[in-house]
């Protein structure tokens, strides 16, 4: 009898687990989105909300789409962060915008688009209390692609080829001067940041033939296809064996100004540096000179500091450097992503239920 109720248990786990997945929209799925442990309605300034502003980037069909999921509720459309300050009083949350303004006043909730939220945990206003949700994960997908881009390039000498294209000039002699020209089978990852880009970036390059290694901020844990799984103190080590580095932390008082001139010089001579996560997290005058030494063979960047980068910055004509201005999260599939989940949250903080990808303000993401 006792395996019998056991087996019981677990069956009705297994089920509950399985609905909770089929819960989600089809486009969340697979995402590994966190729900918060707390229902909306057991949070500190909950009430059913009346009245909610709202900026919609991507066209009036998100309005639609958030007015079919709140009946009743009063959506205020606005296209700019004064106009949410203006719009927020008397309003329970605000959904596309993070700004001192409208956290001054009465609001419970703030749904941001995008990842990064650097610049708003800081602010005064999230210290009383308000519940912050981003779109944490929602372009790893994306990004993880225009990665594995990014480091094809440099290893096929993409960047080289397209500037002889440039020039009318057929040179077929770069592929012999490029240090270790190649394949990418067979060659070493290290993941700095095992978080929803770097499981992404991860996976792709082991799909590739790559060997992974990688490192996060709270636990040694990692999927299957990752050799090791280091602490975040232990990247600087890693890095001897990397034939390329991929940046994905997020940006903390931790992690800015981790990728350095000591992290540079640790890196395997000839290997490549990738950049996705946040600019301010490298130092990029130490990254000129390792690329003008020839400590490491290129860097592909997608993030810099300052954005947009001065044109006169030495970085656009640095040799065997790839710069793309902040686009790898873009693609019309995360811009569904991003209207599913502000959709769904919408839903679940009208009904009271668990919200999903609530930052820890204290942490930082």
């Amino acid at each position: 009898m006792k395996y019998l109720t056991r087996a019981l248990c677990f069956f009705a786990l297994a089920i509950c687990t399985h609905l909770q997945a089929t819960e989600l929209p089809q486009a969340l799925q697979g995402l590994g989105l966190r729900e918060a442990k707390v229902a909306s309605r057991d949070m500190a300034g909950w009430e059913k909300p009346t009245r909610i502003v709202v900026w919609a980037p991507f066209g009036p069909q998100l309005v639609e789409q958030l007015q079919a999921v709140a009946p009743g509720v009063e959506l205020v459309s606005v296209d700019s962060a004064e106009a949410a300050a203006a719009a927020a009083p008397g309003s329970q949350a605000v959904i596309g915008f993070c700004d001192q303004a409208v956290l001054a006043e009465t609001v419970n909730w703030v749904q941001v688009f995008f990842a990064g939220v650097e610049d708003c945990v800081v602010l005064p206003g999230m210290q009383s209390g308000v519940i912050l949700t981003n779109g944490q994960r929602l372009s790893s997908p994306t990004i993880a692609d225009h990665t594995i881009a990014l480091t094809y390039a440099l290893l096929r000498g993409i960047d080289i080829f397209h500037g002889n294209q440039a020039q009318g000039n057929w040179d077929r002699s770069a592929s012999n001067s490029l240090r270790d020209f190649g394949e990418l089978s067979g060659r070493t990852m290290l993941v700095v940041g095992l978080g929803g880009i770097g499981s992404q970036v991860a996976q792709r390059a082991n799909a590739l033939g790559m060997r992974i290694l990688a490192t996060r901020g709270s636990r040694r844990e990692g999927p299957d296809y990752i050799e090791y799984v280091g602490l975040s103190d232990e990247a600087i080590k890693l890095a001897t064996e990397a034939d390329v580095v991929v940046n994905a932390v997020p940006l903390t008082e931790s992690t800015r100004g981790m990728f350095n001139k000591a992290f540079f010089a640790a890196m395997k001579p000839g290997a490549y540096y990738i950049s996705v996560g946040r600019g301010q997290t490298t130092v990029q005058a130490d990254l000129l000179e390792a690329l003008n030494n020839g400590q490491i063979a290129g860097a592909g960047l997608d993030v810099t500091d300052p954005e947009p980068l001065p044109a006169d910055h030495p970085l656009w004509n640095t040799p065997r450097v790839i710069i793309t201005p902040h686009t790898a999260a873009n693609s019309t599939e995360t811009f569904g992503r991003i209207q599913a989940l502000v959709t769904e949250n919408l839903r679940r903080y009208v009904a009271g239920e668990p919200l999903l990808s609530v930052v820890d303000i204290q942490r930082g993401y």
